[in-house]
């Protein structure tokens, strides 16, 4: 349903400045939805059918998830090939290999079934080029593939492993690691490697969405989506600026922003009204489940169900029981998530952004929203695509993509059209308009996690579980 608050602006104006945003200058650093999934030039015709057989070139690759970066006339990727953890360097002209750097570790981080531990997306500029691995740490590299620093930091305490990638601004590397234990958001000197700043994050516990930079007035602000709540940061000191509650429990996509208005679209499972998960007050839950009278509770102990299934997460100490402080941590968390889309408005002087309105149907899992055209644009798991009034969150259209499955790639859009892809391999294009029809769809027979980018020039970079396919007129 829409939850209309508020609505204080000339939309068409702000659509003016977020257009004007979203063109990246050629020195401009270049990291994952740094352009909030908008092609360059909106003027620029593109392909309306990505047939796989019509692609300009399609370059194999080892497995891996993390989306393109393309800087100049080179992509870079990452991948893994068993333990060992890959940089690839490709041509954007022809998709040859142009170099490769790999890392080897001793053990793989934990991942979901369907996740990677090659998930972060390269952040790149003119000079410099990184690479993160959960496994490992962050690699610097110049853009000949020469190594310059490395820095280990992980692995981390998450059977899920780390999908959050780089960001860069003003020479630095920006962070966000939300796992079990020990959460924080991190400033990195791009020269060197060393830490600027470190702030912890006591409280958050996993999440997956990448920081974005929101431009208010003549500052900049660091945002990262969490569990629960979204923070504002200062970028040069990691100072917190505010803080807004209400959200999912774990957060896998990534804001966007469009001028002076921030969309954050998060859902997890439990977090809708009704549809909730639960936890018993800790006295009954020892009264029901403590056979031992131990006061503690172990696996074996609990009914199945969803806490015991999430047993590894509760149990912060790894060992093998649940006290009262995991218990009610936890808890909490169920207790206060929730679903929601919510449009914010920043406030000229730096403080709390203003909520001015909010939506609680179509969410995405994993999916970043993407804001175009006057419109802001929802895949949910299952293909639903839903289209809101970016300026009011009132409904527009929703509509099916062909592919059935999960959405994991974020949608893109250009020239009209959104162009959404399913795990599953099945690419729709949408016509980005009130009536949402479908222009095309194709089945790649592979499998898609990366998000698709488009460059200045009109072309479509499009990362299959197999391969590198580049699209053009």
């Amino acid at each position: 349903m829409r939850i209309p608050l508020a609505c204080r602006f000339c939309f068409a104006a702000f659509w003016s400045v977020a257009f004007l945003a979203t063109g990246a200058l050629a020195d401009d650093p270049v990291y994952f939805r740094h352009d909030h999934g908008l092609a360059a030039d909106d003027r620029q015709t593109l392909p309306e059918e990505l047939e796989p057989s019509a692609a300009v070139w399609r370059q194999e690759l080892p497995p891996g998830h993390s989306t393109p970066t393309i800087v100049g006339d080179q992509i870079y990727l990452t991948a893994h090939e068993g333990n060992e953890l890959l940089t690839i360097c490709l041509s954007r002209k022809t998709g040859d290999e142009l170099w490769r750097h790999g890392v080897t570790v001793e053990e793989l981080e934990k991942t979901h079934n369907e996740g990677s531990p090659a998930a972060a997306s390269v952040a790149a500029d003119e000079e410099r080029v990184f690479a993160f691995f959960g496994s490992y740490g962050l690699l610097c590299y110049d853009r000949d593939g020469q190594p310059l620093w490395r820095k280990e930091m992980g692995p981390f305490r998450d059977e899920f492993g780390s999908a959050s990638s780089p960001v860069l601004a003003d020479g630095k590397v920006y962070m966000s690691e939300d796992h079990d234990l020990d959460s924080f958001v991190i400033s990195i000197d791009q020269r060197d490697g060393k830490t600027v700043w470190e702030t912890p994050r006591p409280g958050f516990t996993r999440s997956y969405a990448t920081p974005v930079l929101w431009n208010v007035g003549d500052r900049t602000q660091l945002v990262v989506a969490g569990s629960l709540q979204l923070m504002g940061y200062d970028p040069g000191t990691g100072d917190p600026l505010w803080t807004v509650d209400g959200f999912a429990r774990i957060v896998n996509t990534t804001p966007v922003v469009a001028g002076d208005m921030l969309y954050v679209a998060t859902w997890s499972p439990g977090g809708d009204t009704d549809a909730r998960i639960g936890m018993e007050p800790w006295d009954t839950a020892l009264s029901m489940w403590d056979g031992d009278n131990d006061g503690l509770l172990q696996k074996a102990e609990l009914p199945a169900g969803p806490v015991q299934t999430r047993f590894f997460r509760i149990d912060l100490n790894s060992n093998q029981e649940l006290d009262q402080a995991e218990w009610e941590k936890y808890a909490r968390v169920f207790e206060l998530a929730q679903n929601t889309l919510v449009a914010l408005q920043a406030d000229p002087a730096g403080g709390k952004p203003e909520t001015v309105w909010e939506y609680n149907r179509g969410l995405p899992y994993v999916a970043s929203p993407l804001v175009y055209r006057d419109m802001i644009f929802l895949v949910k798991d299952g293909g639903i695509v839903t289209a809101l009034e970016a300026a009011d969150g009132k409904l527009v259209k929703q509509a099916r993509a062909k592919g059935q499955g999960s959405y994991y790639a974020s949608p893109v859009a250009g020239d009209g059209k959104v162009f959404v892809c399913s795990s599953r391999g099945a690419v729709t294009v949408f016509r980005a308009g009130p009536k949402l029809e479908i222009l095309s769809s194709h089945d790649f027979g592979e499998r898609i996690f990366a998000t698709p980018v488009i460059t200045e020039d009109g072309r479509i970079f499009l990362r299959t579980d197999a391969a590198l396919y580049c699209f053009s007129l």
